[in-house]
């Protein structure tokens, strides 16, 4: 038992990090893809710090609960690009874009995943519909949809609800142009989300520079 744990160890050293366990859990080995938040530039909305608000972990199927990247080649079928993957599941890595996509704006006293304290004062709860991309000809549509609802902590009320779409086309179906418009879509995506929290919670996001 002691010569196999030694060799396991020598292999997972000299293997480069992700291929060393993706070989070591039988996986084969795929490139990393991380998005894009619209930006990372730091915004003043000119009406001081409002609220803490904490950005829930989003709900999803089973199907998209994964960091393999879903391909749906008709509408009943389900799909995973074989050479790449994310580098969280999709709910990861839709809070992690939220979380940056929030925090830009000074409007808030503090955006995480979690509280500061015993609650926030706000907290944003979704759950991903759609985050895919769907073969259409040669090419496909990168297709992300969310619904969301901005949730007053002080007594549970909800005081926003909305449905967000975002598109981005690809001209092939190769993941060196499916990657960039997941990317586009995204940015999209949470431009949107973040609009609609910040008039939920009494900012209005035409005035932020």
């Amino acid at each position: 038992m002691m010569r196999l744990t030694v060799a396991l160890l020598v292999l997972t050293m000299t293997l480069p990090g992700c291929a060393a366990l993706s070989a070591l859990k039988g996986e084969p080995d795929r490139d990393v893809f991380e998005l894009r938040p619209p930006s990372d530039v730091p915004r003043q909305c000119g009406q001081g710090r409002r609220a803490e608000l904490v950005i829930e972990p989003p709900k999803t199927r089973g199907t998209l609960d994964t960091d393999r990247i879903m391909i749906r080649p008709n509408e009943l079928q389900t799909q995973y690009l074989p050479d790449a993957r994310w580098g969280d599941t999709v709910p990861v890595t839709l809070q992690t874009l939220l979380v940056r996509g929030f925090g830009v704006y000074d409007a808030f006293t503090h955006v995480g995943r979690a509280p500061l304290g015993t609650s926030g004062d706000y907290a944003l709860i979704s759950e991903i519909n759609d985050f895919n991309a769907e073969v259409v000809g040669q090419g496909a549509i990168i297709r992300l949809s969310v619904n969301a609802q901005m949730v007053n902590e002080m007594d549970a009320r909800v005081v926003s609800r909305g449905r967000f779409t975002a598109t981005a086309e690809a001209p092939t179906t190769r993941t060196a142009d499916l990657i960039p418009a997941f990317d586009a879509a995204g940015q999209q995506l949470v431009t949107q989300m973040t609009d609609w929290g910040l008039r939920a919670v009494g900012v209005n996001p035409a005035r932020c520079r």
